[in-house]
């Protein structure tokens, strides 16, 4: 019999199976089914992306790192590997915390990157591990490593961060470092991130804005503000794009005015990092607007309330709670 098969076969045919609540049933059953993806994936059967859809459709994330973490310790096969940190690092597992703080110090390159990727959408504080990442010989990982380090919250890896992209000579990884710094929430480096709005380099200009929006400063704000004035749409979005991250309270005196816009994409974008910075109301917006809206009016909308991932059921329970359906 087929491993991947192996666990769910024991749970059908165990007496003991029929004994427990259904709700434990239903665990066993999910843990069986979690067993034969990560299998499928080492196997070669499945993709990185298909793997981590199922594994956090089905549920049981803590299972299925403890699952990939055994197969990685038996795994020598490079790609294998990669595929395993991976999956580990998208399934945001709390319990694969540990293991991808080991794996931050792989030999293998890739496998560091998606080691610091998984650590980051953890919010992990266990910055120590990331640090040294940021003078990695891999671009990945640097980029990987920067995100990271701000998406912890700590606020004293801002000064780090700032120290870091005066030293950084690649432009992508540059910008990483700075967003970061303003994510990171240290207040005190608005000064220094201010200093890179003067670089030569538009994508440095850019990020130190964004950073500086983060962190709520004014220059950062002001910067955002030119390009939403401008008359050319690709502009306008990027001064949108500034305002992600941004909570709520200090992006609405500029985002609000945009849901009234007629271009609406830049209407259906503000409302949805409004909801994301902490205006629940705007869910409820986006899907008016989107039932309300047609053509390419209605793939607007469409777009933002896919990022955000929105269940059928949630769609329904909101529009059945302001009387659009029954």
């Amino acid at each position: 019999m087929p491993f991947r098969s192996l666990g769910l076969a024991l749970f059908l045919i165990a007496p003991l199976a029929l004994a427990i609540p259904p709700s434990a049933q239903k665990r066993l059953r999910s843990r069986a089914e979690a067993e034969e993806v990560a299998t499928q994936l080492v196997e070669g059967s499945a993709s990185v992306p298909n793997t981590i859809s199922r594994l956090r459709y089905i549920g049981e994330r803590d299972y299925a790192a403890d699952v990939l973490q055994n197969f990685l310790r038996k795994t020598v096969d490079e790609r294998t590997r990669r595929n395993i940190a991976a999956v580990m690092a998208g399934i945001e597992a709390r319990t694969a915390e540990p293991m991808l703080m080991r794996l931050a110090l792989d030999a293998d390159s890739t496998v560091r990157m998606y080691a610091a990727q998984g650590l980051g959408k953890l919010r992990s504080r266990q910055v120590q591990v990331l640090l040294p990442l940021l003078e990695d010989k891999s671009l990945g990982v640097r980029k990987e490593a920067s995100r990271a380090l701000g998406a912890s919250r700590n606020p004293g890896m801002s000064k780090v961060l700032v120290a870091a992209a005066k030293k950084e000579t690649e432009l992508e990884v540059r910008a990483e470092m700075l967003v970061a710094a303003g994510t990171a929430g240290d207040a005190k480096q608005a000064p220094a991130l201010k200093e890179f709005l003067a670089s030569d380099s538009e994508s440095t200009r850019f990020a130190a804005a964004k950073g500086l929006c983060r962190l709520g400063a004014q220059d950062g704000f002001d910067f955002a503000g030119k390009l939403l004035a401008s008359q050319d749409r690709f502009v306008r979005r990027q001064g949108l794009e500034l305002y992600e991250g941004v909570p709520s309270k200090k992006s609405s005196p500029a985002l609000s005015p945009l849901l009234k816009d007629a271009d609406k994409s830049l209407a259906a974008g503000a409302a949805r990092i409004l909801y994301q910075g902490g205006e629940k109301s705007m869910l409820e917006w986006l899907v008016l607007a989107s039932f309300q809206a047609k053509g390419e009016e209605k793939l607007a909308y469409e777009k933002e309330l896919e990022t955000l991932q929105l269940a059928d059921d949630q769609r329904k329970a909101i529009l059945r709670t302001t009387g659009m359906v029954k």
